[in-house]
């Protein structure tokens, strides 16, 4: 009789034990619905409608098709990505004056470490781009020098610098030289701006004036 109400007492134990876990499951199951619906209430509604519009836009535009293959072109173009991701890298890079600048911004361009910018130290002031390209082709290639010049310009004098002086400034080709020459000399830059806005947008002004001075 002791074996047979010890048997039923398992089974009574049994059945309780089952018992929460149908409950917990029914309220684990009924939280998750709750967090589900929670995502499309009114607190959540615009970051889901953002998200869903950002992933559209992705997809159509193709955007995550070239991040992902843009690698694989690259080294089939024979550019490689090394090359090529610099290159970008310069097209974004805004120059900086070799006259005017700090160790943390001349450290900021690829390649260039301790020993570099000692160089760079060096020779400063520049008189023009030239210096800059006489002294540091003492110590690298010709290509790595055409590739650093790519970050640096030093500031030129509207009313005395050479033509060479003007064309090594960034986005300077002969149109803008011929226009630098034709309103010599340049008693303030209020001229340069208003000359130079015949010919090109605000925007492209106030882009040369920064790579120019009236000495």
């Amino acid at each position: 009789i002791s074996e047979q109400m010890e048997s039923v007492e398992e089974m009574d134990q049994v059945d309780s034990e089952m018992s929460l876990i149908t409950q917990s499951s029914a309220t684990v199951t009924e939280s998750l619905w709750a967090r589900i619906g929670g995502i499309f209430g009114p607190k959540m509604r615009l970051a889901l409608i953002v998200g869903i519009i950002v992933a559209v836009v992705q997809q159509i535009t193709g955007i995550n098709a070239i991040f992902f293959y843009a690698p694989t072109i690259f080294e089939q173009s024979g550019i490689g990505t090394d090359a090529a991701f610099a290159q970008v890298y310069a097209g974004l890079w805004l120059p900086i004056d070799l006259n005017d600048v700090t160790d943390e911004e001349i450290l900021l361009i690829p390649g260039v470490g301790a020993r570099m910018l000692h160089e760079f130290r060096e020779y400063a002031p520049f008189e023009a781009l030239s210096v800059f390209h006489r002294e540091i082709d003492k110590y690298v290639d010709d290509d790595e020098l055409a590739r650093l010049e790519q970050y640096v310009y030093v500031r030129i004098d509207l009313n005395t610098a050479s033509d060479e002086a003007i064309l090594s400034l960034p986005g300077i080709g002969a149109r803008m030289l011929r226009e630098f020459k034709e309103y010599r000399p340049f008693e303030a830059m209020a001229q340069f701006r208003r000359e130079m806005g015949k010919y090109v947008d605000e925007d492209e002004v106030a882009r040369m004036e920064r790579y120019v001075e009236i000495r």
